[in-house]
């Protein structure tokens, strides 16, 4: 059976996140610049999007450039950020073609000027689509979220406008970059590398995990739908019994029958 055909299509993760990894390796195998691994990354966020976008994904964030990222060599810096900005803006007409919205999270702050503005607009040109919504994690890291959320906690209770004991976990989420996102179903890192790289910590608790060995560059629709099936075979218990959720499921079928 092909893969298409595996596919449950009403039982599609509503929320994909992906680490982009091994753009450089994977140059330096072809003979290339680390540079060279980038372009051909920004062509594989171009099929995945299109891919999930047609799958019926509500979601999907790739994780393009964290806090850490700052600390490569500036010349890779700098060629990363007028990749990043170029490639989305050359992608915004097919984005608002195919109802794509495109937003981000991560400290804005610290990107250049120049990219921030021109970010902006491209955020602004997609905001009325009402389907796939691309979220580029940039300048992000999991550690950075969290802590910005409990400033942002401690300085409300500073003031007296929140009781420190009505903090929940409903209350640090809220306070979050995706707080209007749900939590993702599945998490995709490429390149082998078996670790979460300060990426959504709070938000990948009950995540299904995939690890695929092949570069980012490589990676296909394929490569996605093999993930998905993967995720489709998994039993999500959040804690419960297996009993426990075959049970909610027959409960469920009953109430729909």
């Amino acid at each position: 059976m092909s893969t298409p055909q595996q596919i449950d299509l009403n039982r599609i993760p509503a929320h994909i996140a992906i680490i982009m990894d091994g753009n450089g390796r994977w140059a330096r195998e072809q003979g290339h610049e680390r540079s060279f691994g980038h372009e051909n990354g920004v062509a594989t966020v171009r099929r995945i999007t299109e891919a999930a976008s047609e799958l019926g994904v509500k979601y999907l964030t790739l994780y393009t450039f964290s806090t850490e990222n700052w600390n490569r060599p500036q010349a890779e810096v700098d060629i990363l950020m007028h990749l990043i900005v170029t490639s989305i803006e050359q992608q915004t007409p097919d984005l608002i073609k195919n109802n794509v919205r495109l937003t981000a999270i991560g400290d804005m702050d610290r990107l250049p000027a120049f990219a921030r503005e021109r970010l902006f607009k491209c955020f602004d040109d997609t905001a009325a689509c009402t389907g796939l919504v691309l979220c580029l994690a940039l300048s992000y890291s999991a550690r950075w979220e969290i802590t910005r959320a409990c400033r942002e906690l401690a300085a409300e209770a500073a003031r007296g406008t929140l009781n420190p004991a009505d903090i929940d976990d409903a209350a640090v989420t809220a306070r979050l970059a995706t707080a209007d996102m749900p939590d993702p179903d599945l998490l995709i890192r490429t390149a082998g590398d078996l670790r979460i790289s300060n990426f959504l910590l709070w938000q990948i608790a009950y995540s299904e995990l995939y690890f695929t060995p092949k570069y980012w560059p490589e990676f296909t629709a394929d490569d996605l739908r093999e993930a998905i099936i993967s995720y489709q075979r998994r039993e999500r218990r959040f804690g419960k019994t297996g009993d426990q959720i075959k049970n909610e499921n027959r409960t469920k079928l009953d109430d729909n029958a």
